[in-house]
């Protein structure tokens, strides 16, 4: 077991420089079957991709998440993001979710698979949960995105708290939703490249298996 270690403090990621995320012409927001079809032509064809959901928040007592509302997904170079409430992006969110030749990556995904298990049925593997790689470093269970980049890159990642609790289920998210969700996805891969893992190791933190 490593020793434990902690993720650099607020004000040191703040001295960081800045992560440069996907742009907003490289975020897709796929609605028509033509749109849908490039999309899993390209997200297919890769071996691991970004991935996270978002959800319209609950603020009452009791109150059930329907979501999430939204799924996306990254390569290098360009982010998806998936509204749930098109019915004709279900399909092709399944296909990449349950596709065993792309590997999903990203942070805390055991809450992910059980709200997406509810929502499409579907079990989302194989995936890549960059969490338990930091864990068995020493670093926190859930260093999450923001601390993983501190690490493993040395970038400033900032997250508004107001986009945060936004309402994810609008019939058009916003720019600014859009570049969060996008990027939340995107950062998680960019993470992945910075730990530089060899393919033999990666190969033991991927799970397989609900």
């Amino acid at each position: 077991m490593a020793a434990r270690k902690l993720p650099p403090s607020k004000d040191e990621v703040a001295a960081l420089p800045p992560f440069e995320g996907v742009p907003l012409a490289r975020i897709h927001v796929p609605h028509t079957p033509q749109q849908i079809d490039a999309a899993w032509a390209e997200l297919g064809r890769h071996r691991y991709v970004g991935f996270d959901t978002e959800s319209k928040p609950t603020f009452t007592a009791g109150e059930v998440s329907g979501g999430p509302d939204v799924v996306q997904f990254a390569t290098a170079t360009e982010a998806w993001v998936f509204q749930l409430r098109v019915g004709a992006c279900l399909d092709v969110v399944r296909q990449v979710l349950e596709s065993p030749d792309v590997v999903k990556v990203g942070f805390g995904l055991q809450s992910d698979h059980t709200q997406l298990k509810a929502r499409l049925g579907v079990h989302v593997r194989p995936v890549l949960d960059l969490d338990i790689v930091f864990s068995r470093r020493g670093y926190p269970r859930t260093i999450g995105v923001r601390g993983a980049l501190a690490v493993a890159a040395g970038k400033s990642f900032s997250k508004s708290k107001r986009v945060t609790t936004s309402n994810w289920s609008v019939a058009e998210l916003n720019d600014r939703q859009l570049l969060y969700a996008a990027n939340d996805a995107f950062a998680a891969l960019k993470v992945l490249e910075a730990l530089a893992l060899p393919e033999d190791e990666l190969a033991g933190w991927i799970a397989r298996r609900p």
